[in-house]
């Protein structure tokens, strides 16, 4: 380990830390992940080496995708194996820098994948130097993250909205859907929000200013489904999967979009869901999109202006559940694939 009062390169580095906190992960779940599938751990914390950097993780983001990378099953991306640091998004400040380690500093803010763990020693190339001093810091880990800039990319890319169209967003309080929909009402869309429960509907129209939002769990939701949508749905940003994509596609409108984000509704499920109303698609023309953001990193910089001149004037608003130390992150990654969460999902470290 490096002494306190060492050089690094000619930057004088704090005190060097030795100890770092991980959460590893212990064993695949069969369904919904428990607490037993997790395992936090001690180890020592290395110095950055050549073209490295070591960061204090100050948030840790918790996503619905990580789920899908607990999973040995075929997918976009590789899964995280038995006894792996969980990965995640983070957001914190340089402790140390390697050699040749040019455009970052001690202290600085950055964003990138630091994963479940208090220090990461990671190249310097995966991340992003921000600006904590005109917006908060952990607001890079939703409107101003991989979050915000994912349902920028999935509305404008692949939605494409057009003043008076009608869209449609599904888990509308949460970090994804909240800032869809308020860039579909700055857009002149009519914006109507599903979410889970009476406190977030209200949240989503009063606070959001969405135009609508359903509670998914009211028994007469498709009847209520069918009033907000009188002139039918021509964007709808999907999230969620299940039952309530079956609903919306009952109501498309001819040559309707759906970038399709995520199915949370699905992620713990043990058999798939059999889609009823798949024949809309085609009789409707729809374009339907998957797609990942972190494949579209040229889009990243005008998606991040936009987002951050909304945020800093107060034109996206955002909610935050934050959840106090790394051992307590398990619990709040099971709750937030629950709907237990009320907006963003992090762990403040």
């Amino acid at each position: 380990m490096m002494p306190s009062s060492a050089l690094w390169d000619g930057v004088r580095c704090r005190r060097m830390p030795t100890t770092n906190q991980r959460v590893l992960l212990a064993s695949r779940p069969v369904g919904a992940p428990t607490e037993a599938d997790f395992k936090l751990v001690d180890a020592s914390v290395a110095d950055p080496g050549p073209n490295e950097i070591l960061v204090e993780n100050s948030f840790l983001s918790l996503d619905p995708y990580m789920r899908g990378r607990m999973s040995a099953a075929k997918s976009y991306a590789k899964p995280v194996e038995i006894g792996e640091v969980m990965i995640g998004g983070t957001v914190g400040r340089i402790v140390a820098v390697g050699r040749d380690v040019s455009r970052y500093a001690v202290g600085d803010v950055v964003v990138g994948m630091g994963n479940w763990q208090r220090f990461a020693v990671t190249p310097a190339t995966g991340w992003m130097k921000v600006d904590a001093s005109r917006i908060p810091m952990s607001a890079y880990l939703g409107p101003l993250g991989m979050p915000g800039v994912t349902a920028w990319y999935g509305l404008m890319d692949i939605g494409k909205p057009k003043p008076g169209e009608t869209v449609v967003v599904a888990a509308a309080s949460g970090a994804v859907g909240s800032v869809v929909g308020q860039l579909a009402k700055l857009k002149g869309c009519r914006v109507v929000g599903i979410a889970g429960g009476k406190d977030k509907c209200a949240y989503v129209v009063d606070e959001l200013g969405f135009d609508a939002c359903l509670d998914h769990r009211d028994p007469d939701l498709a009847k209520q489904f069918a009033a907000a949508v009188p002139d039918g749905v021509d964007i709808y940003f999907e999230n969620v999967g299940g039952a309530i994509l079956d609903m919306v596609l009952g109501r498309l409108n001819p040559f309707a979009r759906i970038p399709l984000c995520g199915l949370v509704s699905q992620y713990n499920a043990t058999s798939a869901y059999a889609v009823k109303n798949f024949a809309a698609l085609l009789t409707n023309r729809v374009t339907l999109r998957g797609f990942i953001v972190s494949e579209h990193l040229e889009r990243w910089p005008e998606a991040l202006v936009e987002l951050g001149d909304h945020v800093a004037t107060g034109r996206i608003k955002y909610r935050e559940t934050v959840t106090k130390g790394l051992a307590a992150a398990p619990a709040a990654f099971i709750g937030m694939l629950t709907g237990a969460n009320f907006g963003k999902a992090i762990v403040a470290l």
